[in-house]
């Protein structure tokens, strides 16, 4: 199992939506993909899989409460995700949102969660599901349980946008990623204006963060239509977004045909 954290320095860069269009991508290249909404102080990865929060379940914030076992809070969500005419049918997503009950976010807000707790859940589920890869959606921001998720990564996502708000979060943030010394280190632009787009953008991150490029992402109208109601790569798999993210899923199936 190969696992990739996806992280940014602020919210709002477009992590969940990253993340649950690699999932549909690799899913659709015949993986079997897990997806950790790690966000567990403001998630939303359940809104894009098609799960309706308001129905009572386990969850990885029960998980790390100590209430149950990690695999009690899987949800297979491959077939009310992927689209049914998908060639490669071999290719499941496996689910492990978390709570978005006032309680259960207020007591992590207060008490924690013990890194190894987290830690031994992510690496359980591997075996579990016979998992080809374990995407890992971040609290954005420099805290220790991104740090701690970014730490167990075989390959790391940094979502960031043509902003110089931005550019100051990730030169403090990568300063800190290098140090954990995680194999796979890539940058992602994303919400693109075409009018930047192929200026030149890419090149000029790169160099100023000494750190690979993998995708520009546009700002994609199509994101904006859809609002969340289902995954981009799923209803639309033609849009320009996508076309520029099977650039990142490319590169991030070359390399995990070494851990398989």
């Amino acid at each position: 199992m190969r696992i990739i954290t996806t992280h940014s320095c602020r919210g709002g860069t477009g992590v969940s939506t990253i993340v649950a269009n690699l999932a549909v991508l690799l899913a659709e290249r015949g993986h079997r993909v897990g997806v950790i909404d790690a966000a567990v102080y403001s998630p939303g990865l359940h809104v894009l899989l098609g799960l309706d929060h308001t129905i009572r379940r386990f969850t990885l914030s029960d998980y790390l409460q100590g209430r149950g076992p990690v695999e009690e809070a899987v949800v297979d969500v491959t077939d009310s995700v992927l689209p049914s005419t998908r060639t490669n049918s071999s290719g499941r997503i496996f689910f492990v949102p978390a709570s978005m009950r006032n309680g259960d976010i207020a007591h992590i807000l207060k008490h924690g969660y013990s890194a190894e707790l987290l830690n031994e859940g992510i690496q359980s589920l591997g075996p579990r599901f016979a998992l080809d890869f374990l995407l890992i959606d971040t609290q954005p921001g420099v805290n220790g349980h991104a740090l701690l998720s970014i730490a167990l990564s075989d390959a790391l996502l940094l979502v960031l946008r043509p902003d110089h708000q931005d550019y100051q979060g990730m030169t403090v943030t990568l300063d800190l990623v290098r140090r954990l010394e995680v194999p796979q280190l890539l940058l992602v632009v994303n919400k693109v204006l075409a009018v930047i787009h192929g200026s030149g953008i890419e090149e000029d991150i790169s160099a100023a963060c000494r750190t690979p490029v993998a995708a520009v992402l546009p700002l994609a109208e199509e994101l904006i239509r859809l609002g969340s109601k289902g995954v981009l790569a799923a209803a639309m798999p033609t849009a320009p977004f996508i076309g520029h993210l099977r650039q990142v899923v490319a590169l991030l199936d070359e390399s995990g045909r070494y851990y398989r």
